[in-house]
């Protein structure tokens, strides 16, 4: 077999049906996709590759998927922290947004946030923020897998005066970027307390007519839920049932405050589900009930949400977080054992953004989307079980290669296609602007 790259590594961890860890394998690349995934000693002798890269003491994980963010949100990180979510929201971060967020905001936002995720092996993201077009392009040139959230609200923002508006520019980016290898268009209502009936219905009848993925947070905290439930008499789960959009397009984001036939409604519909373990413990938001959702069939993905309120885009953390949280929940040391902890972040992520069958896991045919991390680092070290060292004890500055559809994007730890100086810079210039006021 002809290859453009042959990686031999010490083990691989494909995430595949069997949850194995393959020792001694190579994996081979061609067009961008994963052409063999075979014995070193058969690879060496049936492959001649362009290409060969030895990483002895490395594994070879599929890319990491965060499948809920708001990047440029980067730019606003550590400004207003340990206050509980609608005073966050209200009183800190809608003024700040209203008053900063335009084109460049955006753009040197989702830098900043790309820099952080490739340097921490993340390769595809879910984000839903203002501005979609300008994230989609930035991930675009920087070749970064992302689902480009059409934002939704019924207020009137620096970016669209409307409901209408905001659905027009979001088909207007749809049209753009349909067929693109790397940028996927979603829509992002943002709540069911922000975006009345009339534009969810909407949002609805488009994304089934678009065959497009509906990312919202939903169940966030108590006092949303409450507040749900006295302007409409039902809770936000049912009120979306009504409205027909439960069901494997919706990406339900958070879910702290589920009762069990919510859950079996979810399981039922096939209902994705997105756990942010930081973001939700920093906020008080509550706990999402994993091992449940788990347990009843629900797909269950990881996500950091915003730098503003995490304060970071590290899934390596929120591997470990969601694996140890889901312990306490549940009352028991089995729940979310490590390989579940990486099928969140790998697979499950994948499947909650209509991807498994492009990446999510390292198998012949899928895209290469590969990352590479060094086990021989003093926080791995000795190692017994290497899906247990990456969640429980690895750290996102392990992360020595990563490939996206066969392109390199880092090499031993450096980004091949942003400018890190440049965009350090332009963060400390907003951060000093937006300091001031």
């Amino acid at each position: 077999m002809q290859a453009d790259l042959l990686i031999h590594a010490d083990w691989v961890l494909p995430v595949d049906a069997s949850d194995s860890t393959l020792a001694s394998h190579s994996l081979a690349v061609v067009d961008g996709r994963i052409a063999a995934l075979l014995p070193r000693a058969q690879a060496e002798a049936q492959i001649d590759a362009a290409k060969t890269l030895e990483l002895p003491g490395h594994a070879l994980i599929p890319g990491l998927v965060n499948a809920h963010t708001h990047s440029p949100m980067s730019l606003l990180r550590g400004l207003a922290d340990d206050l509980p979510l609608m005073t966050w929201l209200h009183e800190h971060i809608w003024p700040a947004e209203g008053r900063w967020v335009d084109q460049e905001f955006v753009a040197d936002g989702t830098r900043l946030a790309l820099l952080e995720m490739l340097r921490g092996g993340i390769t595809c993201f879910n984000d839903m923020y203002f501005h979609a077009e300008v994230t989609a392009r930035v991930c675009a040139e920087a070749g970064m897998r992302v689902l480009a959230g059409m934002i939704v609200v019924d207020f009137p923002t620096r970016y669209a005066d409307n409901a209408d508006e905001y659905l027009r520019r979001g088909l207007e980016l749809h049209e753009h970027y349909r067929d693109h290898p790397l940028v996927r268009p979603a829509f992002a209502p943002h709540s069911t307390y922000a975006v009345s009936e009339a534009p969810l219905t909407r949002v609805r009848t488009l994304a089934d007519e678009l065959e497009v993925q509906v990312h919202i947070h939903l169940h966030e905290t108590r006092d949303e839920v409450q507040q749900v439930l006295r302007a409409h008499g039902e809770r936000p789960i049912a009120r979306l049932d009504r409205l027909g959009l439960l069901g494997p397009q919706l990406v339900a984001v958070h879910m702290t405050q589920l009762e069990d036939g919510e859950i079996a409604r979810l399981a039922d519909t096939g209902t994705q589900v997105v756990h942010c373990p930081e973001s939700n413990l920093k906020l008080a938001s509550g706990f999402c009930p994993v091992q449940d959702l788990l347990a009843a069939g629900v797909n269950v993905a990881l996500g950091t949400d915003g730098a503003a309120s995490n304060n970071d885009l590290n899934l390596f953390g929120e591997m470990r977080t969601a694996a140890l949280l889901a312990k306490g929940v549940a009352g028991s040391a089995n729940a979310v054992p490590a390989e579940q902890a990486l099928r969140m972040a790998t697979w499950n992520g994948a499947k909650a953004l209509g991807l498994e069958d492009t990446i999510g896991s390292l198998e012949v045919g899928k895209a290469a989307d590969i990352v590479a991390v060094d086990l021989g680092d003093p926080h791995t070290q000795p190692l017994y079980h290497p899906g247990s060292q990456l969640v429980y004890a690895a750290g996102s500055h392990q992360v020595r290669h990563v490939w996206i559809r066969g392109r390199q994007v880092l090499r031993d730890g450096a980004p091949l296609t942003l400018d890190p100086l440049a965009i350090i810079e332009a963060a400390r210039q907003w951060g000093a602007r937006i300091a001031e006021v």
